[in-house]
């Protein structure tokens, strides 16, 4: 609704129901959590640093990470994405068939080479062997960026990623279990760069996109 209102058309949620109704249109459930975390490891972890605290006053103070399965009907395909928690913006992400450290530090080494924070970034993730392991931690470590985990068993403390990630299959992947793993690649790398960063309405940002709300801030400095 916020988007029509956007584009000039005044618009009730239950007139949206209504028409939805008549057009046979049904929203989709959502579907069931399921992990993808490994925590039983002999890597040490971190300790929580950001305590459920999902706000920032400036971009590159914390970034969080995390990583979701997705199914094709060529086998699973995984998704990990590092999200800048003052706008919310996606500024890293990779794509595999596998769930290895390599897969994490791509997306990682994506959002260095973009946003070239300052020493002292919060890096939280879930304490997940790929991003405990001793690989992971160095990268951060050569990055001057501090690592933070969450609590074990507690998935809402990495909420605003798992959030995203239910978004993310909730409207872009519609049918993704009856396409080929490249089909459903390319639809996810044009929602996060083409829809989700750049226009998609988000409520924590007063209704701006990720990428619009960046450089309003900008221009407030």
């Amino acid at each position: 609704m916020h988007q029509l209102r956007k584009e000039g058309l005044v618009i009730g949620r239950y007139r949206v129901r209504r028409l939805m109704r008549l057009a046979g249109i049904v929203a989709r459930k959502r579907r069931r959590y399921k992990t993808t975390t490994n925590s039983k490891h002999r890597y040490t972890v971190c300790p929580n640093l950001i305590a459920g605290c999902f706000q920032t006053s400036e971009p590159n103070l914390v970034w969080v990470s995390d990583i979701t399965y997705i199914k094709t009907m060529e086998g699973w395909l995984y998704l990990a994405v590092v999200m800048d928690l003052f706008s919310r913006k996606i500024v890293g992400w990779s794509l595999a068939r596998n769930m290895a450290v390599e897969m994490v530090k791509a997306a990682l080494l994506m959002a260095i080479g973009r946003r070239k924070p300052a020493p002292g970034l919060i890096h939280h993730s879930d304490r997940g062997s790929q991003y405990a392991c001793s690989e992971y931690r160095g990268l951060l470590a050569a990055n001057g960026m501090i690592s933070s985990m969450s609590r074990s068993g507690h998935c809402l403390d990495n909420a605003v990623a798992e959030r995203f990630f239910r978004t993310l299959k909730n409207e872009c992947l519609v049918n993704w279990q009856e396409l080929p793993a490249e089909s459903v690649r390319q639809d996810i790398v044009e929602y996060i760069e083409m829809f989700y960063n750049s226009q998609r309405l988000h409520s924590y940002n007063g209704y701006c996109s990720p990428n619009d709300y960046e450089k309003r801030a900008l221009t407030l400095v």
